[in-house]
């Protein structure tokens, strides 16, 4: 007993170290699906093989969920695999608009910006569906205003300004747009305290001092949207500023009726801009307790007589709850602002999409500036928003857009810069995770902010497979009808398992049942590699999917077969129960033996070069002198040091004539240096080594051994110096060159010397001779005067 377990976590730990460097994550197994439908949400890799007899003994039903790959491996006909793909269909794709301001007027509704407009998809569990949308800015599209003013008091002098403002902005609107309508509307604030003053006298007139203004009120819609610029200044003219005890407006009260009360206002499914005019701050939710007020806002449209009438009973919005209805409604707002409020407006704007915030001037009297340049801003950009998603559906948007700018991410729902006639395109990519309670259909819309035009896009999840529809229920297959037969397997009836829903759930841990799985009636259940269900073994999954257990008693694997170079039968074959099944011309345990002799062949076409036999593919050499995989090689054959000469002068001294093409020519060996002549191998390695002497273009020598190891590697040990002969001492040959031409310099100066005196001495000899034999005449010259000359002074007396 005890030695037998020794052997079961030898055999453990041998698998383990085996398994776990070269396992991946397989969800398809790991799932555990036990049926089709279950397979197919696990992921888009999954597949389902339908065929009855594809489940060797002893795997479980579940391992017909695999991979796609793994499933043909395991013999899976491709026929026979459930894969169902996603798919898309458009149901309405009406082109964008192309039309010039010029062109033919069009109703709103018969101007195309945005294309497709309907599709439906069809989502398997993890496979994204893409589709493109366009987007095209409309020239000459419609545009409704409406302008709302904060009219308390501070804002005395710029209402004076807006009295003329519909006849100058329908001039100036008319560059843009052929169809425009503007609206009029004013707030002060909640007629409650302490936002105004509840006395009898400030209710009629909270203005101090000699000022008439009329009776504080939370927003009025003065006027419907209208194409008369002349009767927007006749009404607003008509106005009066009103009063309130505290800085912060109840504009927020304002927007949500603008936004809510489409009918009141006569908002049309076009481009919709609100213009905030103010001065001061706002009031937002919670506020409302300072008055009594603890109803949140309702979102919902109060106004009788244009006169919104729940102030005082709802609070303030919030601002999320202000987005999410201007975003409903397709609003775009405008925020004119003082330049004293400007950073809490900013900070507005960023929590408000498709929103611009515009400098106010002390009296409004730029206001038509601000609203075209607000405008142009909002309209050059495009920032697509989707409705929620059903659960485990996620979207995802790239944009491509004006002069090839693509983005991705956050970034890839908008585009910007964009002008009128200008076309930019999105794709956009929508996964199921996995499918949804009862897998019903779901609908979600698409849209660009602040335009009325969508995209409907219904989503269909693919939560069964194609087979299960066929699928028999009570059939005989599964136990005398104890469960439904589809796509090759038994889905069993509530309170059955098995393969083939045999057992009951309270007849699993039965003893009888248990020894049906003890192989020679053992003491392991199943070899301890699987479970014993109903009498019968389901062998247990691994990490990695090509790793299987199977056989009645779970005792066959296919991955505890011999290896070879790290390699289940040594990549050549395929393991079935611990034995490895070789392919054609591979043999031995392992698969590593070759029986093609094609690699044994050398460049004369004999087998191992008539040198060798060839054994499992590789030459085994008979004749000690040859090496190499073809016993071609003869590294202490005649030859060898000139052959090699070359390169190993190149590569070891970057010398010689290969110098150029050392890289491409000598890279067949391996290049060792050494320091000097002793450190080079010698004689008596176990392979055969030639040692070389070779003379360079200088007269250098250089040393190095040429051998091929026992890998078959040229290896080559070179001295890493060369050994030159000694040059001459210059000095001393300078010296003796400089001292013999002294030498003999001196010697000639003293011969030239001696045979001067000689020379000499006989020319005074001759002449002394000469005067001795000379005889000379003695008489005088005729000629000649005496150089002397005597004057004898006549005066003298010779005392």
């Amino acid at each position: 007993m005890e030695q037998r377990n020794i052997s079961f976590w030898l055999q453990l730990l041998f698998s383990l170290s085996h398994s776990f460097p070269n396992s991946k994550l397989n969800n398809c197994i790991k799932a555990n699906a036990k049926s089709c439908g279950e397979c197919i949400q696990v992921g888009a890799k999954c597949g389902w093989c339908t065929d009855p007899e594809f489940l060797k003994q002893g795997e479980a039903t579940s391992t017909r969920c695999d991979e796609l790959e793994s499933l043909r491996k395991r013999g899976c006909d491709g026929a026979k695999v459930e894969n169902p793909r996603g798919s898309q269909q458009v149901l309405k794709n009406k082109a964008v608009t192309n039309r010039n301001k010029g062109a033919k007027k069009l109703r709103p509704e018969d101007i195309t910006q945005i294309q497709p407009q309907k599709l439906t998809l069809s989502l398997r569990s993890g496979e994204p569906q893409s589709f493109n949308l366009k987007f095209k800015r409309a020239e000459d599209y419609p545009i409704d205003l409406y302008y709302l003013m904060d009219l308390s008091y501070s804002m005395k002098d710029d209402l004076e300004n807006v009295k003329n403002l519909g006849t100058q902005l329908m001039l100036e609107m008319s560059k843009i747009t052929s169809d425009f309508r503007i609206g009029f509307g004013s707030f002060v604030e909640k007629t409650v305290m302490p936002y105004i003053s509840t006395t009898p006298a400030k209710l009629l007139n909270p203005c101090t001092g000699d000022q008439n203004c009329t009776s504080p009120f939370s927003y009025k819609n003065v006027l419907k949207l209208t194409s008369n610029g002349q009767e927007f200044n006749t009404l607003v003219g008509q106005q009066q500023i009103s009063g309130n005890l505290d800085s912060p407006e109840g504009g927020f009260d304002a927007i949500m009726q603008v936004a809510v009360c489409g009918e009141h206002i006569g908002w049309r499914n076009v481009t919709r801009l609100l213009v905030f005019s103010t001065d001061a701050g706002f009031h937002f939710a919670g506020d409302g307790k300072l008055g009594g007020i603890v109803l949140p806002n309702d979102g919902k449209c109060h106004l009788e007589n244009n006169m919104y009438t729940m102030s005082h009973y709802y609070d303030y919005p919030s601002i999320a709850h202000l987005v999410q209805k201007l975003s409903d409604n397709n609003i775009q707002t405008i925020f004119a602002i003082t330049e004293e409020f400007q950073p809490v407006y900013k900070e507005l704007k960023n929590l408000i999409p498709k929103s611009a915030v515009g400098t106010l001037s002390a009296n409004s009297s730029n206001v038509i500036n601000l609203i075209i340049d607000a405008y142009n801003s909002l309209s050059s950009e495009v920032i697509l928003e989707n409705s929620k998603l059903a659960e485990g559906v996620t979207i995802t948007y790239q944009s491509r857009c004006k002069n090839g700018v693509t983005g991705e991410g956050e970034m890839g729902r908008k585009c910007s810069n964009i002008s009128i006639g200008d076309e930019v395109s999105f794709t956009i990519s929508i996964t199921a995770k996995q499918c949804p309670k009862m897998g019903k259909p779901e609908t979600i819309k698409i849209k660009p902010l602040g335009f009325t035009e969508e995209v409907e896009i219904a989503l269909n999840f693919i939560c069964e497979c194609d087979c299960h529809k066929n699928g028999i229920e009570d059939s005989e297959i599964c136990h005398n009808g104890n469960g439904t037969f589809e796509c090759g397997a038994c889905r069993c009836n509530e309170g059955r398992i098995g393969r083939h829903c045999e057992c009951s759930t309270n007849e699993v841990t039965s003893e009888d049942l248990d020894k049906n799985c003890r192989k020679d009636n053992g003491t392991d259940i199943c070899s301890n590699n699987g479970d014993c269900v109903c009498g019968t073994c389901e062998c247990k999954k691994r990490e990695n999917p090509e790793e299987r257990y199977s056989g009645k008693f779970c005792e066959c694997d296919n991955f505890n077969c011999d290896r070879s170079n790290n390699k289940l039968c040594g990549g050549h074959g395929r393991c079935e129960c611990r034995v490895c099944i070789c392919d054609a011309n591979w043999t031995g345990s392992a698969c590593d033996c070759s029986l093609d002799t094609t690699t044994c062949l050398a460049s004369n076409k004999q087998i191992c070069n008539g040198r060798g036999t060839c054994e499992c593919g590789t030459c085994k050499c008979t004749d000690p002198k040859f090496q190499g995989p073809t016993c071609e090689i003869c590294p202490t054959c005649p030859g060898v040091c000139a052959e090699h000469k070359e390169c190993v002068q190149c590569r070891a001294f970057g010398t010689g004539e290969k110098k150029e093409t050392c890289e491409r020519d000598c890279s067949y060996f391996n290049l060792i240096k050494v320091k000097d002549r002793d450190k080079l191998p010698q004689p008596g390695q176990a392979f055969p080594l030639m040692h070389c002497k070779e003379r360079d273009a200088n007269d250098c020598w250089f040393y190095y051994t040429y051998a091929v190891n026992n890998n078959t590697e040229k290896e080559v040990h070179v001295v890493e110096t060369l050994d030159c002969p000694a040059g001459p001492d210059i000095i001393p040959i300078v010296a003796g060159v400089v001292a013999g031409i002294v030498l003999i310099g001196l010697a000639l100066l003293l011969i030239w010397k001696l045979l001067m005196i000689i020379h000499d001495r006989r020319e005074f000899a001759k002449f002394e001779k000469e005067k001795m034999n000379a005889k000379w005449d003695t008489g005088e010259n005729p000629i000649y005067k005496s150089a002397v000359t005597t004057v004898v002074n006549p005066k003298y007396e010779g005392k």
